[in-house]
């Protein structure tokens, strides 16, 4: 008998885990100016003097600005799969926010079948699991052209 893991974000804060995922970034109230991962304290645009950023949904779509395959296991905190398996990383600009956000792809999308201005949607995998938890990442999948559904 299984019993059901409970899913629990692996960082709290900056992603949430609906049936549509976005990334909980911060805004500055004064510049508009936003960064990801959250955090709190003052504007990181040199040109402007507030000191505070609010916490704020981003876009859960944007294009590829890079991206890259991964042939080693990351270091620890990370914990990678026995044997690890390679992964494909993109980085992807969030147009209406002007930020590029570095994630993990999907599993099963190789950096080979990516490729720069290709649309991708957020999307919830798991990292790891425990004997109590299924701790979980946000990665990007690739929204497939024809259908606006992911791939």
């Amino acid at each position: 008998m299984s019993e059901t893991l409970s899913p629990v974000p692996a960082v709290e804060g900056w992603f949430t885990t609906d049936a549509e995922p976005h990334l909980i970034g911060a805004r500055c109230p004064e510049c508009a100016t936003f960064v990801f991962p959250p955090r709190e304290g003052t504007c990181p645009n040199p040109a402007c003097t507030s000191e505070t950023l609010d916490p704020t949904p981003l876009s859960r779509r944007g294009r590829i600005w890079s991206y890259t395959e991964n042939h080693y296991a990351p270091p620890p905190p990370y914990v990678a799969a026995d044997p690890f398996v390679p992964f494909a990383l993109a980085a992807v600009e969030l147009e209406a926010e002007g930020i590029v956000v570095l994630g993990q792809v999907k599993r099963g999308v190789p950096a080979s079948d990516l490729r720069v201005g290709m649309e991708m949607q957020l999307a919830v995998d798991t990292l790891y699991a425990d004997t109590e938890h299924e701790y979980l990442v946000y990665v990007w999948e690739p929204v497939a052209a024809e259908s606006g559904e992911s791939a």
